[in-house]
């Protein structure tokens, strides 16, 4: 048996919770959102709980049951509270200035910058001076998907460590060319 499989999802009490075949759909403070379940796993309601079940003992079954239970638990979070993700900007000369409700511009050390439209649902919080970007929105997928796409406009370097990271990540620096030549005659 999987052991986040069996985990019941408490649902708070502003959300509803429906379904509709092997669709998920509940609906909160934070919008609305919806998921597909794998075709071997059912998800039911029991009073504030919901539990995502297996159908039958299938090798199929098994290996959905966790990432189905996941998927509900992400969507019914998502609707509730949300989620965030933090990124963090370092360099001489780099910084993020928001354009309204949907762009952000970002100066990253190209000849020009960098126009980026946030998916729909997504949010940005942009503070240029300590040169971070908070996203946040109800869908941790296109969050993420956001995010990477963000990060991927000039990853990080691993002599300097400039570039867009994010908050929580640890990059491993290198000494560089001369680092190897101190103890050396």
């Amino acid at each position: 048996m999987s052991r986040i499989g069996k985990k019941p999802i408490a649902v708070p009490d502003k959300v509803t919770v429906s379904f509709s075949g092997n669709t998920v759909t509940a609906n909160g403070p934070k919008g609305s959102l919806s998921g597909v379940l794998p075709q071997h796993v059912r998800a039911s309601q029991t009073g504030a709980e919901l539990l995502v079940e297996r159908v039958d003992d299938s090798r199929e079954a098994r290996s959905a049951h966790g990432l189905a239970r996941t998927l509900v638990s992400n969507i019914v979070t998502g609707v509730s509270v949300g989620f965030t993700r933090n990124l963090s900007i370092t360099g001489v000369g780099y910084r993020a200035e928001s354009r309204g409700i949907r762009f952000i511009l970002f100066h990253l050390g190209y000849s020009h910058p960098i126009l980026f439209e946030l998916p729909a649902g997504v949010l940005a919080t942009v503070d240029g001076k300590a040169g971070s970007v908070a996203l946040a929105g109800p869908d941790k997928q296109v969050l993420g998907a956001a995010a990477a796409e963000i990060r991927g406009l000039r990853p990080p370097e691993p002599y300097k460590g400039k570039g867009v990271r994010y908050s929580d990540e640890i990059i491993r620096r290198k000494e560089g060319k001369s680092g190897g030549k101190k103890g050396k005659k």
